[in-house]
């Protein structure tokens, strides 16, 4: 192990809070489109055609939008991210997506202006992608680059943890109104409460950003970037340079994003399907997103003490297995048992996602790092999360079984699971170590 990089513990924890904030704010506002796609979206925005499918497949596409725009705000936020700072970018996304957020939730419907409330929804969903693919990069290397080497696995997962801290909140808001609200309330103003939330929510977590600065070891690259040149940073330079560790990071993240949609996002659609009642799904998720919050941190300190690799090898195997026990119990009807399987996806999907953020930063040196971490995580986005629930629900109409959505998932656990036998191991690394090496091998 190389020497140790020391840490200011109270000032790393208030770092870790004010990533978490934005992570919280961002995909609070992400999940709930997700959510509104399945519940809201496909009956306002779409002409319907009499099987409530092909809405929720058109409302799955504009949601499918914003995972495309997200490789363009990683290559943008990354490539200006490491020039300037991750700090000021992140307070810029956290603005994007806030104003984007509360706009949809103005925006007239199918039935008063047409084929424009698509066309509307598309452009704000795109906006909503881009910011969002800017801020997990930045949010996460705000904590690894501030945390030891012997436990950046443990600080850098708590960022991911407020994916589904964001995820509760946005479920605990249409919980409240899906059963306050009768449902002719809910569709026809009810679900906008939860976009325009969405102000309060941003103007809270940016002032918490205001309250830290970029990590000393980013201040020394740039520093050191200005008196070079010919320093390189950014999309070519990463691509150039370390090639290995960014299709690496795509081919890890295809059964993870794949998994946690389908866990998290078609399973709304699948259990409507089937005739569970909508409130107690988003009950049942609500359950299910708490655990998610605990058990994250809880491997990522695992990652720390026995590495990486072999939680990820755990992640992807059970990924594979999961459907296939999954579905079965969804098909019983039975809440309990129903949860049961939706808590065992995120369980599995946690040995996958918290470590993340360490094996990411790990594969780049600082001065490329936040677009070499941004682009290896946001590309796969395009092929894996954006299509999953879309993908899903064709499968769930064309055949009407659930064994071809399984095998779906069994192969992006297959991706996973090779990427993860091919990865090396970085336990205990230290960032200026990685920094050296780079500097000897581009000397």
């Amino acid at each position: 192990m190389q020497h140790e990089q020391t840490a200011d513990l109270p000032y790393l924890r208030k770092v870790v809070g004010a990533s978490m904030a934005g992570t919280v704010v961002e995909w609070y506002e992400f999940f709930l489109y997700g959510t509104a796609a399945t519940l809201v979206f496909g009956k306002l925005f779409f002409p319907q055609t009499g099987n409530e499918l092909d809405g929720i497949i058109a409302a799955f596409g504009t949601y499918a939008v914003g995972f495309i725009a997200r490789p363009l705000g990683g290559i943008v936020f990354g490539h200006i991210g490491d020039k300037v700072g991750r700090k000021s970018l992140l307070q810029f996304s956290l603005v994007l997506i806030g104003l984007s957020t509360f706009l949809m939730g103005c925006l007239p419907t199918f039935g008063t202006i047409g084929y424009w409330a698509p066309a509307l929804l598309v452009f704000l969903r795109f906006v909503q992608g881009f910011a969002l693919g800017g801020e997990w990069g930045g949010a996460v290397l705000l904590v690894a680059e501030h945390s030891p080497n012997r436990s950046r696995a443990f600080w850098g997962s708590f960022p991911q943890a407020g994916v589904p801290m964001g995820n509760l909140l946005a479920t605990i808001v249409l919980l409240l109104l899906s059963a306050t609200l009768d449902e002719a309330q809910f569709l026809s103003w009810g679900w906008r409460i939860g976009f325009w939330l969405s102000v309060v929510i941003v103007a809270v977590g940016y002032y918490i950003r205001t309250q830290v600065t970029d990590s000393p070891i980013f201040e020394a690259a740039k520093a050191e970037a200005e008196q070079k040149a010919d320093a390189g940073y950014g999309l070519t330079e990463v691509f150039r340079r370390y090639p290995r560790g960014v299709f690496n990071a795509m081919g890890l993240r295809v059964g993870e994003n794949i998994l946690y949609y389908m866990v998290v996002t078609f399973s709304i659609t699948y259990l409507a399907h089937i005739g569970v009642d909508t409130t107690e799904i988003l009950a049942l998720l609500f359950c299910a997103h708490l655990l998610h919050v605990f058990v994250i941190p809880a491997v990522g300190a695992l990652a720390d003490r026995i590495g990486r690799r072999p939680v990820y090898l755990i992640g992807a195997a059970l990924t594979m297995a999961w459907p296939f026990v999954a579905f079965p119990l969804f098909g019983t009807g039975s809440a309990w048992i129903i949860l049961s399987a939706i808590l065992l996806g995120m369980v599995v999907h946690a040995f996958m996602y918290a470590a993340q953020p360490a094996i990411m930063a790990e594969m780049f040196p600082t001065r490329m790092r936040y677009s070499g971490v941004s682009l290896g995580y946001q590309v796969t986005a395009i092929v894996a999360g954006s299509w999953a629930p879309l993908i899903g629900a064709w499968l769930l109409r064309a055949y009407d079984r659930w064994e071809p959505i399984a095998f779906y998932i069994l192969g992006a656990g297959a991706i996973s699971l090779l990427s993860a036998l091919v990865m090396r191991e970085t336990r205990g690394v230290s960032l200026l170590a990685i920094d050296q090496a780079d500097r000897e091998a581009t000397a």
